[in-house]
């Protein structure tokens, strides 16, 4: 996966101000001194005291600005209570522990086409893309699904935009001939057509399907997953952590990263799902069993790479820690 990434350094950020959106959604934005500079896909990682919990957001401010980064956080409480933290405590003049900007999400800039798929709070890195395709001139469609208007989150700010025109709502509960239709609305496959794809799980899994489905090649559908389902539990293996000269069993109920952590050998982990990437460590020999949203087919198979946070191992597996 090629990441681009500037230096992952901390800063303390504060709330300029706060937009409480439509759909639950709470559009806030965050100064500082000197904020590194973003692309389009970029998201900040924000340290949530009050629940001792890291949480990644996806930026939806123009890259070009400079002056500020602005993102969108949907309250859900259905979460593992990272939204509801920050909507409560996000409020203008409150500061906030910030790491980043990391761009796990990077947009090809030489794609002769673009189509941006957004469902929901998946929207936010789509918008920073739109402008920045905007802005170089490149042509581009950016499709934004939602339950209806009355929950759609940038409504009028897109509604506005300079490329307004390139934008197509589709809302669930409105008449069927603007429901998303990917046999209709994705373009013929191609080497020079890139999608991008963000939302929740069943809208991203059924847009990833179709798309490869219809002939789009796996690395040219690019996503994002901001939170997984998934199954931490499994069979009893051992891990070798050759560098540190530890073999550790893990039970069926435990996870390497936190195995790892209470034999004193610490793994930076930050989203506990998979979908971050923080935790990705490298594997010397071993059969993975990857449980993550973040590797490409493609590393899977190279098999020198896993998440530690979920992804489990089938008998023995030797890490490079």
């Amino acid at each position: 996966m090629s990441l681009d990434m500037t230096d992952n350094q901390t800063m303390t950020l504060t709330v300029s101000e706060r937009i409480d959106d439509r759909g639950g959604i709470a559009r806030i934005r965050l100064v500082g001194d000197s904020l590194p500079p973003v692309t389009a896909g970029a998201h900040l990682d924000l340290y949530l005291s009050g629940i001792n919990m890291w949480r990644q957001y996806s930026l939806c401010s123009d890259p070009a600005e400079t002056g500020f980064y602005e993102i969108g956080v949907l309250k859900d409480p259905a979460s593992r209570g990272g939204s509801v933290e920050v909507h409560r405590v996000a409020k203008p003049g409150a500061t906030l522990t910030v790491e980043g900007p990391r761009n796990h999400f990077p947009l090809d800039e030489t794609a002769k086409t673009t189509v941006l798929l957004g469902g929901g709070i998946g929207i936010t890195p789509m918008i920073a893309m739109a402008k920045r395709l905007h802005a170089i001139g490149q042509d581009f469609t950016l499709h934004y699904c939602t339950r209806s208007q009355e929950v759609t989150a940038f409504y009028d700010e897109l509604k506005a935009a300079p490329f307004a025109d390139r934008i197509v709502f589709h809302h669930d509960d409105e008449d069927a001939a603007q429901k998303l239709v990917l046999d209709r609305d994705l373009p013929a496959p191609s080497p020079d057509t890139h999608l991008y794809v963000c939302g929740p799980q069943g809208f991203m899994d059924w847009v990833i399907s179709s798309a490869e489905a219809a002939g789009h090649a796996t690395a040219n559908v690019h996503r994002e997953y901001f939170s997984s389902e998934v199954d931490l539990s499994g069979e009893t293996f051992e891990v070798e952590a050759r560098a540190s000269g530890l073999t550790l069993t893990i039970g069926p109920d435990d996870t390497i990263a936190k195995k790892l952590a209470e034999h004193g050998i610490k793994v930076e982990v930050k989203c506990e799902e998979g979908v971050c990437g923080t935790c990705v460590t490298d594997v010397i020999e071993g059969d993975i069993d990857h449980r993550d949203q973040f590797l490409t087919i493609d590393e899977r198979e190279d098999g020198d790479q896993m998440c530690v946070c979920c992804s489990r191992g089938r008998g023995k597996l030797v890490l490079d820690i």
